[in-house]
């Protein structure tokens, strides 16, 4: 039986889990976090991925937990409302759409739930990659544990640790900034808000907040745009002192997303940064997912994205008996074209939707931004 590690616990790591033990392969899941990791944004599962999830036999639990807004606002400095739908939100598209809005650990915590049996190591990482003379690679973990893999398969993110020990560091222009950057926490919805989203849109700035779990707490988004500054992922103090300087003096709710900011046990920061690599794959390592292709939210598909790689690698690992080579390069055959497809998607977006939100927008038409965001599809194989 091929033995699989998989670095990262996160929606594609999950996905990946699931579809290699149906496959009959014994995959486990390294995760540095010590647990599921609470909090994040919305994501949105469409075309394909739905597919996907329907074929796991979750597609009830997935529509069951979406996010069911009503409608959206948008206000202007002064809190003063300059345009309103019930038709379309600015994070999930059309209210009427098939595509499944949800927020991220909901997500992540339906995905696991459905992996009894798979091991789980939290709390630990992978720290050296070493090629095998079996052909395998002999991973060594912060832990000091050191054991032999024959796949591993890095989905631990845009930060991804596998992709530099596979690849080496990311000086070489694999990544690219967009000069933006978005926190995201969650506050308790003491903003009276339910079922719905408000957005407002200043100069370089957008916050917004939208409702969750039977409207008790609200998720909370701030971006900015700010090409030159930087912060470590984990250097939480630091990144509130950024994200507080751009928004310090600001009207409507803003001081009181500051002041839950300060308190909020979740915050995620991170600048909107794309991965761009000539190959996803060297020897028995893949990635998948952000750590391979990362598209940023803009482009409203990462999640999906991340979800038919997964399917699509698995599927390939079991017609190629867990020969890693070819389907990691059966995989790219597949989805390369379709996962570009997405991240220019994601270079239009940015404008685009800084023009639908300005405040002196006469009739946003974000229903048409998000019909030619579904115009992407990929269709899946059978496995």
């Amino acid at each position: 039986m091929t033995d699989i590690l998989i670095s990262g616990a996160g929606i594609a790591g999950a996905t990946l889990a699931w579809w290699l033990r149906r496959h009959g392969f014994r995959p486990v899941v390294v995760e540095s976090a010590p647990g599921p990791r609470p909090g994040g944004q919305a994501v949105d599962v469409r075309g394909p991925a739905l597919t996907v999830v329907d074929r796991m036999g979750l597609g009830a639990g997935l529509r069951a937990a979406r996010t069911a807004m009503d409608g959206m606002s948008l206000v202007d400095e002064d809190g003063t409302e300059v345009f309103r739908s019930t038709e379309v939100t600015l994070t999930g598209g059309p209210v009427a759409s098939d595509d499944v809005e949800i927020l991220r650990d909901d997500l992540a915590a339906l995905l696991t739930g459905a992996l009894d049996g798979v091991e789980h190591r939290w709390g630990d990482r992978v720290v050296a990659l070493d090629p095998d003379p079996t052909g395998g690679t002999r991973v060594r973990f912060a832990s000091g544990t050191e054991e032999l893999y024959d796949v591993v398969v890095g989905a631990d993110g845009q930060h991804s640790g596998v992709r530099r020990l596979a690849l080496g560091p990311d000086d070489d222009g694999r990544l690219v900034p967009l000069g933006q950057h978005v926190a995201v926490f969650t506050l308790p919805n003491t903003f009276g808000l339910s079922r719905w989203q408000v957005f407002l849109q200043r100069p370089d700035t957008m916050a917004g907040l939208y409702t969750a779990h039977d409207d008790t707490e609200v998720r909370v988004m701030l971006g900015f745009t700010d090409p030159d500054a930087t912060y470590h992922h984990r250097d939480l103090g630091a990144q509130r002192a950024l994200v507080a300087r751009h928004f310090a003096g600001g009207g409507w709710w803003l001081p009181e997303l500051l002041a839950g900011m300060d308190r909020a046990e979740d915050l995620y920061l991170t600048p909107v940064t794309q991965v761009r690599l000539p190959a996803w794959s060297r020897g028995p390592v893949a990635l998948l997912g952000d750590a391979a292709w990362c598209p940023t939210l803009l482009s409203g598909q990462g999640t999906t994205l991340a979800m038919v790689g997964a399917y699509v690698l698995a599927g390939e690992l079991a017609r190629t008996g867990g020969d890693p080579g070819p389907a990691a390069a059966a995989t790219e055959r597949r989805m390369r074209g379709w996962v570009e497809a997405n991240q220019e998607l994601a270079l239009t977006n940015a404008a685009r939707v800084r023009e639908l939100t300005a405040p002196d927008a006469a009739a946003p038409g974000l229903a048409e931004h998000w019909a030619a965001t579904a115009a992407t599809a990929l269709t899946l194989p059978e496995y």
